[in-house]
């Protein structure tokens, strides 16, 4: 996994996909073969080597209208053919808020 800061660094040893935050309201979304965003992992492009991964992050970065943040993120390719985050912090980010925050008064 690599920050947009850490592009040096891009090592993949696995199915990979880029990910980041929609600037609007924060939802975790991934970055799509047609070169937009969806919030549906099903959706993601799919990286398999460093450079996908060095040219799909670089145009996600450029990008600046759909997301902030972005970043390789590793996962999972069931039998199936179905997506699932490749670790503990992005099933997290996947699902969200999972307890009620405190309201400001």
């Amino acid at each position: 996994m690599t920050s947009p800061l850490e592009q040096k660094k891009i090592k993949i040893t696995g199915p990979s996909v880029v990910t980041g935050n929609r600037t609007w309201d924060g939802v975790v979304i991934y970055r799509t073969s047609a070169r937009g965003w969806s919030a549906a992992l099903s959706d993601a492009a799919i990286v398999r080597t460093s450079d996908e991964a060095r040219s799909l992050l670089a145009e996600s970065v450029a990008d600046d209208v759909g997301a902030i943040g972005a970043y390789i993120a590793p996962v999972e390719i069931k039998d199936t053919g179905e997506i699932k985050p490749g670790n503990l912090r992005e099933h997290i980010r996947a699902a969200g808020v999972t307890i009620d925050l405190p309201v400001s008064a």
